[in-house]
């Protein structure tokens, strides 16, 4: 458990009404992800990744506010070669595909924030990813996504989850490009943390 405090402007602690804020109480979170390991375009050319840049984010979040981790895999997997696999992407954007995923939570009731995390392909999310969320009532959920790519940001990925995620409320999203994934971990533990707090 970590408690953690924030000041104000004032110079006072605020702490929702002078409560500690307790970051992971309870598992409130869940922290869902596909991520690309492999063939990975990385400043300009082809680097092979034994985790995934996505990944490495949705661990910096567990450790930043606690959660559970979970993430998502189809049961076709993308081919190894990067370039035919966003070419699979494309073909799956353009036919407004629903990937068959391996797996699904449970009991998503619990959860208070759902941060979900993924690579930008074509300005989208990976089509699994739509899978995943319409499996489920969202509604009154927060939604905090995250996504990596070189250079693109979260494209028009915003605007695909407040499609899939309907009564849902969609908190601001953190682009992480995917070459620092590794050295963006002060940046995005006070993302998760400013999310927690909203």
């Amino acid at each position: 458990m970590v408690e953690w405090f924030v000041k104000t402007g004032s110079g006072k602690l605020n702490t929702l009404r002078q409560k500690k804020i307790k970051i992971g109480d309870k598992m409130a979170n869940l922290i869902v992800y596909y991520s690309r390991k492999g063939e990975n375009y990385w400043n300009g050319s082809i680097k092979n990744l034994k985790k995934g840049n996505t990944e490495r984010v949705a661990e910096y979040i567990q450790k930043a506010v606690g959660g559970e981790l979970f993430e998502v895999d189809t049961v076709k997997p993308y081919s190894g070669d990067y370039y035919e696999c966003i070419e699979e992407a494309k073909a799956e954007l353009r036919a407004n595909a629903r990937p068959e995923i391996k797996g699904y939570i449970g009991d998503i009731s619990k959860y208070d924030t759902i941060f979900v995390g993924y690579p930008n392909w074509w300005g989208q999310m990976p089509m699994c990813m739509c899978t995943f969320l319409e499996h489920y009532d969202l509604s009154g959920k927060k939604i905090a996504p995250f996504c990596t790519n070189e250079g693109s940001g979260m494209g028009s990925s915003e605007r695909q989850l407040k499609s899939v995620c309907k009564g849902a409320f969609i908190a601001d999203g953190l682009s992480v490009h995917g070459a620092e994934a590794e050295q963006s971990e002060a940046k995005v533990s006070a993302w998760a943390k400013k999310i927690i707090l909203k």
